[in-house]
C-alpha cells in the first residue's frame, strides 16, 4: 500500500554553515556525527535518495526541498548533478526543487543556474538591517545583512522566484511592522515567520546536545533569544491587521494562508496546525532518516535509506506513533480551546509547559496563538465564506467586522 504524501527535508551538508546564528538549533547537531571530517551527502547516498523519494511519491509533482546547514556550499555542480539524478529517475513526473539559504554566496553564476532550472528559493532574513544584524552573524560574529541583500539583488536581476524566511525571535518580535514594510518593500511576496523558542539545559545530553526537546526532563532554560509567547501573538496581530486592510492578494503569509485553510474547513497545508503529523521528515547527509527537522535527537532517529528502504522507514510504527502522539497527547485544556480547530496544539516540540490546572503538554507559545486565532477571527470568516461563493477573499479589505469584546491576553 502506498504512503499517504509526505515530505523530506534534506540536509546534503548536514548542519555545517558559512554562519553562525545565534539562534540556530542545527549547529550543535554536529555532535552527533563525532568524527565525521565529509558533510556533504555522498554520491551514493544522493542518487538513492533522489530515487526513493521519487518512487515513494504518487503526486504527480514532487518537490525536493535542500537545506542545511547551508546548502550552497556544496557549489553548483553539485546541484547540477542533483538535476542530473532527478532527470534520470523522474518517470515522467513534474520535479520542482526549493532552495533555502541564507544567500551571502550567491553570485551571476549561482542565480542562472537557479533560474536555468526553475528553483525557488528561500531565503533567511529577519528584517531591516539592525534586527537582522542582531542574531545572523558570520564564523566572525560580523553582520550579514549587506551580503544577503547582494545575493536577493542577484536573484532579482536574473528573474529567479524567491521567498522569505523570517525567524521571530524576542529582538524582532517587538518591530513587527517594521519587519513585515521591509519584507514587502524588497520583493517578498510570500512571507514565512517562523517562531524561535528553544530550551538550554543546564547539563548537556549525552550527545553533546544543549538545545533539547520537549520530553527533556532535567533542567533547562528558555533561551534569551526565544521569543515571548504573547509577544508573538501580539506580532502576528500586528502584521494581520496591516495586511487584511491593503495587501491581500497582492503580499501571501504563510500562516494567513494557513489558518483561511482551517475555517474554510480544508487539512491545513502547514504540518504544524495539523491535527497528526509525521508526513514531514528530515535526511542527514549520510542518509539517516528522523521524523522531523525539529526532532533530530538520536531517538527519533528511524533507519539509513542505504540500509532499509525510505518508504518502511516512512511508514513504521515508530514514525506513526511519533505521528499521532501529537492528537493523543493534546491536553484537555487544548482540546477544550474554542480554536483547536485552527492550532492542534502547533509544533510538539513546544509543548513543555503546563495547563492551568497543571497537566502537561501545553505549548509555549498558547497565549500567543490564543490571542492571534481569537483577533483573526471574523476577518477568516468572512474570507471562507466568500470562497464558499465563488467571491474573492480580497474583498475583506472593504469590510469593517462589527464590534467585539476585547479577548482576554493570557489562557
Amino acid at each position: 500500500m502506498k504512503l499517504p504524501a509526505f515530505h523530506v527535508m534534506a540536509k546534503p551538508t548536514g548542519p555545517i554553515c558559512n554562519l553562525d546564528c545565534k539562534y540556530c538549533f542545527y549547529l550543535e547537531k554536529e555532535n552527533l556525527y563525532p568524527g565525521e571530517r565529509n558533510w556533504a551527502m555522498s554520491p551514493e547516498v544522493l542518487e538513492s535518495y533522489i530515487r526513493q523519494y521519487i518512487q515513494a511519491q504518487t503526486a504527480p509533482t514532487i518537490t525536493f526541498a535542500w537545506q542545511g546547514g547551508e546548502p550552497t556550499l556544496l557549489g553548483i555542480d553539485y546541484f547540477r548533478r542533483i538535476v542530473e539524478l532527478q532527470q534520470k529517475y523522474f518517470d515522467g513526473r513534474t520535479i520542482s526543487n526549493v532552495l533555502q539559504t541564507n544567500g551571502v554566496v550567491l553570485n551571476d553564476q549561482w542565480a542562472e543556474f537557479l533560474a536555468e532550472n526553475r528553483f525557488l528559493v528561500g531565503i533567511s532574513i529577519d528584517g531591516p538591517r539592525e534586527l537582522h544584524d542582531c542574531y545572523r552573524v558570520n564564523k566572525g560574529g560580523r553582520p550579514t545583512f549587506d551580503a544577503v541583500m547582494a545575493g536577493i539583488g542577484y536573484l532579482k536581476k536574473h528573474g529567479v522566484d524567491f521567498n522569505t524566511l523570517t525567524v521571530v525571535n524576542r529582538k524582532n518580535s517587538y518591530h513587527p511592522l517594521d519587519v513585515y514594510r521591509f519584507l514587502r518593500e524588497i520583493g517578498s511576496g510570500y512571507m514565512q515567520f517562523i517562531p524561535i523558542v528553544e530550551r538550554i539545559a543546564d547539563v548537556p545530553s549525552p550527545d553533546g546536545l544543549h538545545l533539547i526537546g520537549p520530553n527533556f526532563k532535567s533542567s533547562a532554560q528558555v533561551s534569551e533569544w526565544s521569543v515571548e509567547p504573547l509577544q508573538f501573538g501580539k506580532f502576528l496581530c500586528a502584521i494581520f491587521d496591516e495586511w487584511v486592510r491593503r495587501d491581500v492578494g497582492s503580499s501571501f503569509v504563510q500562516i494567513f494562508d494557513v489558518a483561511l485553510e482551517s475555517w474554510f474547513g480544508m487539512p491545513q497545508g502547514l504540518c504544524v496546525f495539523r491535527e497528526n503529523c509525521g508526513m514531514a521528515l528530515a535526511i542527514e547527509h549520510n542518509g539517516d532518516l528522523y521524523s522531523c527537522d525539529h526532532f533530530v535527537y538520536p531517538e527519533n532517529k528511524l533507519g539509513n535509506i542505504m540500509q532499509s528502504p525510505m518508504e518502511s522507514l516512512v511508514g513504521s510504527p515508530q514514525q506513526r506513533r511519533f505521528g499521532t502522539a501529537k492528537r493523543n497527547t493534546l491536553p484537555r485544556y487544548c482540546r477544550e480551546c474554542e480554536v483547536r480547530f485552527a492550532c492542534n496544539g502547533e509544533c510538539p516540540k513546544h509543548r513543555f509547559i503546563t495547563t492551568p490546572d497543571g497537566e502537561p503538554g501545553l505549548n509555549y507559545l498558547c497565549a500567543g496563538y490564543k490571542l492571534f486565532f481569537n483577533h483573526i477571527a471574523p476577518y477568516m470568516e468572512f474570507m471562507a465564506e466568500e470562497l464558499k461563493n465563488d467571491g474573492a477573499p480580497a474583498n475583506v479589505m472593504f469590510w469593517q467586522p462589527p464590534e467585539r469584546p476585547r479577548q482576554p491576553d493570557t489562557p
